[in-house]
């Protein structure tokens, strides 16, 4: 087998325990605003509608419809008014109280200690993330992942984000790594496998789904599984 010595983390559900870590941190605040009673809904479809509401807006941004500052206001807003809640100020603020609530949980993904710790050793190891600068360093730091890792690449410092070919080339010209070298692990196929595969860079993708491969280096459905491979 190929031997590499470069490995490339996507952060969000690949390590970090993003829905877990969200989750908390919204019903953590809308207990706090006493929101139940604002707008007369329970957390659960509050949580369902914003959640929608994200994905959507997330995928614009990704695509660059959107800028960071409108996402920013838009998807908490767009949620209360689903509830006849009309308020951007406190959306606004609603929002970044999330972020930093959010990036301070750390709630990892599972096994992703144990795989770590398995592979440091003998591999040096990076993170490429799509995210906010704010918000993706505390994350790492707070859940003990950066005693890890080598460098940290986000796309929110750099002004492009995975797939975008770039934010690869980046990272492995700051790690010193060589394509032929390394492998990028992730759970989103767009972005993560995608973008690797623009870079001629070997991918592992990592997903709940019992499906063929379709087009991947390697398939895996548990951060285990990564010893069969590394």
């Amino acid at each position: 087998m190929k031997k590499y010595k470069h490995l490339f983390f996507d952060l969000d559900r690949t390590l970090w325990d993003f829905d877990r870590n969200s989750e908390e941190a919204i019903c953590d605040l809308f207990n706090k605003h006493g929101l139940q009673l604002k707008l007369k809904v329970k957390f659960d479809v509050f949580y369902k509608e914003y959640k929608g509401k994200n994905h959507e807006l997330w995928s614009v941004y990704r695509m660059g419809q959107i800028t960071k500052d409108e996402l920013r206001l838009q998807r908490f807003h767009h949620t209360f008014r689903e509830f006849s809640y009309n308020d951007p100020v406190f959306a606004l603020k609603f929002n970044d109280d999330y972020v930093a609530l959010c990036s301070s949980k750390s709630n990892l993904m599972p096994y992703a200690l144990e795989i770590l710790d398995y592979l440091k050793p003998n591999y040096t190891m990076h993170i490429i993330t799509n995210g906010f600068v704010e918000a993706q360093q505390v994350k790492i730091d707070k859940s003990g992942l950066d005693y890890y890792f080598n460098e940290v690449v986000v796309s929110d410092g750099l002004g492009y984000k995975k797939p975008d070919r770039r934010i690869f080339d980046y990272a492995m010209r700051v790690a010193g790594a060589k394509v032929d070298e390394s492998i990028m692990i992730g759970d989103d196929y767009g972005p993560d496998i995608m973008g690797a595969k623009a870079v001629g860079m070997d991918q592992v993708f990592l997903t709940k789904k019992a499906e063929k491969n379709q087009g991947s280096t390697f398939v895996i459905h548990s951060l285990l599984d990564l010893k069969k491979i590394l």
